[in-house]
């Protein structure tokens, strides 16, 4: 479910691409923080700044949020109940 409370309405939002294994959150989330990173000098963006652009570009609950952006830290913990 997304923030709206409804399931996707695509299934390429939620699917990973065959050629890197990444779903489209996951493909935003790096590309918005990689705009971030160079738009900030220091090159450390905050959680809450990231979250904020990828709403702006994607429909996407704070939930949904950061179970990806935990699969792509690699940190491999477990999932909210």
């Amino acid at each position: 479910m997304n923030r709206r409370g409804r399931e996707p309405g695509r299934p390429e939002d939620v699917l990973p691409d065959v050629r890197d294994g990444l779903s489209r959150l996951e493909r935003c989330i790096l590309l918005t923080l990689h705009e971030l990173q160079r738009e900030r000098d220091d090159g450390n963006v905050p959680t809450a700044q990231l979250y904020g652009r990828v709403v702006e570009r994607i429909d996407v609950s704070l939930e949904e949020f950061q179970a990806a952006l935990q699969r792509l830290i690699g940190t491999g913990l477990p999932e909210r109940r």
